[in-house]
């Protein structure tokens, strides 16, 4: 048995750290150990137990209780609001998409119904719409990353399932303008989803964040992630509504085999009841208090970081965005030759001991695009390394300023020539093949990720998906 955990000891040495704030992205420290003993102890405590049903196991459905009334309470919402504790945001999002698909059917609604979204809203939705059979309308955003309210009210009609919100939007930071697009949803009889999944334990203690939660009569659902500012293991999320006929439409239900009557109210079945356990142990630790303390030290990270970039000559900040999320972008009103491209910069910091996450641009409907941006996840525990990461960015800054961006122009030619197009993409051989020729063909935590972007923002989107699907694949595939 030793040697077993010693191998897994020597496995998890290759990953990138997950405490201590050097991965700004992917994982939530919040510099409490305290918390992370609690979580596991709780989540050793309900192992054996199985979340399928709450009527064998007791403990599942007070757990529940517990947590889902600490959220809604945080989401200041009435007793009209209910809801579920799923496996993680990305479950909570498809549960939102269908039950308003089912209720539109339910109301009357013909055909195929449509999901409208900002174009910044989480790609889960994107795959919410193809699970579901919705058509995903994804409306452009400014360069910024801010979306019009008016460019999305002016695309609702009699098809819209459900028109989706971002509080706030991943990529960009930015709280998108949830009041005035609930209200005309709202008067339009379209569901209002409210993604908060990123910053739904944040944003309720934020100051000066605008109103968006279910203060906001329009806002019919809201999902927030437990395993994200609820610094609790993956994966634990919950998706609330407004009303119970509408949390309802999120179950499935049968008694139409020989079995046991089954009642899922979320997608899965039989689920790990651990993540559940430490969620709910840390939400009895934390309280209203502790979250409020948690957040007060992001909001310095923030600031602090904010007032670095503008001192570092050829970058900035995309946008002014609310919460823990911030993008990085080149300053395009310096000249190129003095600028910071963003996925430099990502790859440099990795060498520096810090991994910021790179998001390559992105060409909207309507050909407008988004810049190439890095994103940076801050977390309560960074405030301890602030002035060491202010250090390595600036560092990092001047070692890059006045580097072009990657180009990945002569790859995506030869793609081309190759014949592969958004209508003929390549199977899993050839896909290796060029990712191998892209300088993308092996397993390294520090590889340099510059040119992998802009190869992607230079192809097809399904060619691109397309590779990297294959990329994904192959890390995992038996040797």
């Amino acid at each position: 048995m030793t040697g077993i955990l010693d191998r897994l000891r020597e496995l998890r040495a290759g990953d990138a750290p997950t405490h201590g704030g050097h991965v700004l992205a992917y994982v939530y420290d919040s510099g409490m150990p305290e918390l992370d003993e609690l979580a596991d102890a709780a989540a050793s405590l309900a192992r054996p137990v199985n979340g399928l049903d709450p009527t064998v196991f007791p403990s599942i459905a007070a757990m529940e209780r517990d947590v889902l009334g600490f959220v809604r309470e945080a989401l200041h919402g009435g007793r009209d609001v209910v809801g579920s504790v799923t496996s993680g945001g990305t479950e909570s999002c498809l549960l939102a998409v269908k039950t308003a698909r089912d209720l539109w059917r339910a109301e009357g609604g013909e055909g195929r119904p449509r999901l409208l979204a900002p174009a910044t809203a989480h790609a889960a939705f994107q795959k919410a719409a193809r699970m579901f059979d919705l058509e995903y309308d994804a409306v452009p955003c400014r360069p910024d990353g801010t979306v019009d309210a008016g460019d999305l009210i002016a695309r609702m009609a009699d098809d819209v399932a459900l028109v989706v919100v971002s509080a706030p939007a991943y990529p960009s930071g930015a709280l998108d303008p949830v009041r005035q697009v609930a209200a005309a949803a709202k008067a339009r009889g379209i569901r209002c989803h409210a993604d908060a999944c990123f910053g739904g334990l944040v944003l309720p203690w934020w100051p000066d964040a605008p109103v968006w939660d279910f203060r906001v009569p329009g806002v019919t659902s809201i999902s927030a992630d437990l395993h994200k500012f609820g610094y609790a293991p993956k994966g634990v999320s919950v998706l609330m509504h407004r009303g119970r006929r509408q949390h309802r439409a999120q179950f499935f239900a049968t008694t139409r085999w020989p079995g046991y009557p089954v009642v899922n109210p979320t997608l899965l079945g039989s689920k790990s009841a651990s993540p559940l356990a430490a969620a709910w142990a840390i939400v009895q630790r934390l309280g209203d208090a502790g979250f409020a303390e948690l957040t007060a030290s992001m909001v310095r990270v923030a600031r602090g970081i904010r007032a670095e970039v503008e001192t570092i000559h050829g970058l900035t900040v995309m946008g002014d965005p609310v919460g823990p999320a911030i993008a990085l972008i080149a300053d395009t009103s310096a000249p190129p030759a003095e600028r910071v491209d963003p996925h430099r910069l990502a790859d440099q910091l990795a060498q520096h001991g810090w991994k910021i996450q790179h998001q390559p641009g992105f060409v909207q409907a309507d050909g407008s695009k988004l810049p190439r941006s890095a994103h940076l996840t801050l977390t309560p525990v960074l405030e301890r390394n602030l002035r060491d990461f202010r250090r390595a960015l600036a560092a990092a800054s001047d070692a890059v300023r006045g580097r072009g961006p990657a180009d990945g122009r002569l790859l995506a030619g030869a793609v081309r020539m190759l014949g592969y197009s958004a209508d003929r993409v390549p199977g899993p051989e050839a896909s290796w093949r060029l990712l191998r020729i892209a300088g993308a063909g092996s397993v390294k935590p520090d590889q340099p990720m510059a040119t992998l972007m802009a190869l992607i923002e230079e192809l097809p989107a399904p060619v691109a998906e397309a590779l990297l699907t294959e990329l994904l694949a192959r890390f995992s595939e038996p040797r």
